[in-house]
């Protein structure tokens, strides 16, 4: 703390100034105040009195770049976040005066070894955005391809490093001393965002974003991905091609260019589509700044820096949560939400049952393309505070970029129907999951970590004993006679026997799967697979039995 009294005094009085005194208090922050608190009230502002979220919003706008970062990121934390506060935090402005234009020839001089002018045919003075991290140029190459030249800020990544470690700092205090700190692992939460923030402070991770979606995106001629200049791109700087059309949100533009605004919603819709459901990876930062639409109803992306990944198992979950809730099964939601790891245990479940089906009545009879998603977050959101559900952060982003997509769209076709442009990718994706091949793969999973814990189950039990056999513990064994004692031990080592044959039997089989399509006898090793899981459920059947059978302590 003392290497950074300055900062801390800074976070002290900006709190102090927006009414958060007892933060100031909790977080030991009172002792850098320079003046008595008295004197660093909260400013009174002309018009209405500001709400408590939006002094928050303030307060951290005005602590600058990462705390921004930070807000936006618990902006996709509901369970730690109350509703009106999240609000609040989805309004956050990363938007800061540019820097000098000297200082951003200088620093891609620094980072690529030339000067200005030979790098560059020419080099725009002025940028034409400005961010909290950096910066964009128009420029030339020598070759005379217009690009764009993304410059990092110089001192930032200096400045986000006292930042992070203050915030660690922090986190540490509201650990031990808030109630928030007792459910929930804030010190984790902390390094998750810094791991976050360093990775956009390196421009080629978000030049392998754009990369990576124009080869997602090769066969698709809805979407125009830029090409990224790796001869012009280091870890401070960025160049891109650049790319020129319509805001998607100009109305007034799209129909002065004779654009077909309906065909640009699909379009945009379809997009977002093919990211969640057949690439698992999709663009994180939809809003509408950073699509251009270009001739033929082309959609041009711009800025890759935030992107989000859904995993096969998490675009599963979300289907099954989507059909039960279609069905409005509020058990099989519940038992799904269970599943997935989203309630926390001791929750009373009978009061979540009751608070979902309080919410899906409200959509009962509704059709389909009625169902707005900005709704459905707004009443998801109360519910996964009250109970605390701990859903993935990528999901909250997804619905972020879900909800923005679909205002756009509204905006330029109001009577868009998502559902029906959805319907065919759901089924795709349905199929896959129901397949054989799927649930033979599946099934195969299960039948494998079966095996490894039968296998390795011998050698933790013999841990088992060597601890109790070092006086590490006590086992205390209360016996009517030793007959029966002895008769128990036997029935266990049977079942362990047993336990162990079917693991092996369950590796034997796995080793056979892959020959059905690279041996000519397909069929008899089909045949031999379909009776070996036969027996198998046969054996796995009798073990379960004598697991239940009276024998069982």
């Amino acid at each position: 703390r003392v290497r950074h009294v300055r900062r801390y005094r800074e976070i002290a009085q900006v709190l102090l100034k927006h009414g958060f005194g007892h933060l100031v208090d909790l977080l030991e922050l009172t002792p850098f105040l320079s003046l008595p608190r008295r004197l660093l009230r909260r400013e009174v502002a002309e018009g209405p009195p500001l709400t408590m979220p939006e002094h928050l919003r303030l307060a951290i706008e005005e602590l600058g770049p990462t705390f921004i970062k930070m807000g936006q990121i618990l902006s996709t934390r509901p369970d730690l976040i109350p509703p009106n506060y999240l609000a609040e935090l989805e309004r956050l402005q990363d938007t800061v005066p540019p820097f000098p234009p000297e200082a951003a020839r200088e620093q891609i001089e620094r980072e690529l070894g030339h000067p200005v002018e030979s790098l560059f045919a020419s080099f725009g003075p002025q940028p034409i955005a400005a961010a909290s991290l950096g910066q964009v140029h128009r420029a030339t190459l020598p070759s005379g391809e217009a690009v764009v030249v993304k410059v990092q800020r110089p001192e930032i990544e200096r400045v986000i490093e006292v930042d992070l470690e203050i915030l660690f700092d922090l986190a540490r205090l509201a650990q031990e001393r808030t109630p928030l700190g007792e459910a929930y692992d804030l010190i984790e939460i902390v390094e998750d965002f810094a791991a976050t923030l360093r990775g956009e402070l390196d421009y080629r991770r978000e030049g392998r974003n754009a990369d990576r979606f124009r080869r997602n995106f090769a066969d698709e001629p809805a979407l125009y991905i830029p090409q990224v200049y790796w001869d012009y791109t280091t870890r401070r700087v960025l160049t891109l091609e650049e790319i020129r059309g319509v805001k998607i949100n100009d109305i007034e533009g799209l129909d002065a260019a004779g654009l077909d605004r309906y065909r640009v919603a699909v379009n945009s819709t379809r997009i977002i589509l093919k990211e969640v459901f057949e690439d698992g990876f999709f663009h994180a930062d939809p809003h509408p700044g950073n699509f251009f639409v270009m001739e033929g109803e082309v959609i041009g992306a711009m800025d890759f820096g935030m992107v989000g990944y859904l995993d096969p198992r998490t675009k599963e979950s979300l289907l099954r949560l989507f059909i039960v809730a279609v069905q409005r099964d509020v058990e099989g939601i519940v038992d799904e939400l269970l599943r997935m790891g989203v309630v926390e245990r001791g929750v009373e479940r009978w009061r979540l049952e009751r608070d979902i089906q309080r919410m899906l009545t409200k959509y009962y009879g509704l059709p389909l393309r009625e169902i707005r998603a900005r709704e459905v977050v707004d009443d998801i959101t109360p519910v996964t505070f009250r109970y605390r559900l701990h859903f993935p952060s990528e999901l909250w982003l997804l619905a972020k970029t879900l909800v923005m997509m679909e205002g756009v769209g509204l905006q330029l076709a109001p009577d868009l129907d998502v559902f029906a442009i959805a319907l065919p990718y759901v089924q795709k994706v349905l199929q896959e999951m129901s397949s054989p091949w799927a649930m033979a793969e599946r099934f195969l999973k299960g039948a494998t970590d079966l095996a490894d814990f039968l296998l390795l189950f011998p050698k933790q039990w013999q841990r088992l004993v060597d601890r109790i056999e070092g006086g590490e513990f006590q086992v205390v064994v209360r016996s009517e006679r030793e007959e029966a004692r002895l008769t128990q031990w036997s029935r266990i080592a049977n079942r362990l026997s047993a336990s162990i044959l079917i693991a092996a039997f369950i590796i034997g089989l796995s080793m056979l799967l892959p020959l059905i399509q690279a041996s000519r006898w397909q069929g008899l090793i089909l045949l031999l697979i379909l009776a070996g899981f036969i027996s198998l459920g046969f054996l796995v059947l009798w073990l379960l039995v004598s697991l239940r059978g009276p024998g069982r302590r």
